[in-house]
């Protein structure tokens, strides 16, 4: 019987990062299959987020950062009206 196809985005395997000091920071060092398979390239920017269990990394998303910062804008001259519509 065959087995059942998972797709890339959900499966999931552990492998090995390897950090080293690089003058006051920190490197961290990604084995090639996670950096490929992520899209990861030396231009690629990336928001690390510390979680209870550990460290996320999520892909910078600047139409987000964009529309975050309008919304920062706006909100202190209509925060009341966002608190209203949040009831």
């Amino acid at each position: 019987m065959a087995q059942p196809q998972t797709s890339p985005s959900t499966e999931s395997a552990t492998h090995t990062v390897t950090f080293r000091k690089i003058g006051n920071s920190i490197g961290a060092t990604f084995p090639k299959e996670i950096v490929e398979a992520a899209g990861i390239d030396e231009k690629s920017t990336w928001h690390v987020v510390q979680t209870a269990d550990g460290l996320l990394l999520k892909k910078y998303d600047g139409d987000f950062e964009e529309a975050w910062a309008a919304y920062q804008g706006i909100k202190r001259q209509y925060g009341n009206v966002f608190r209203e519509l949040a009831k």
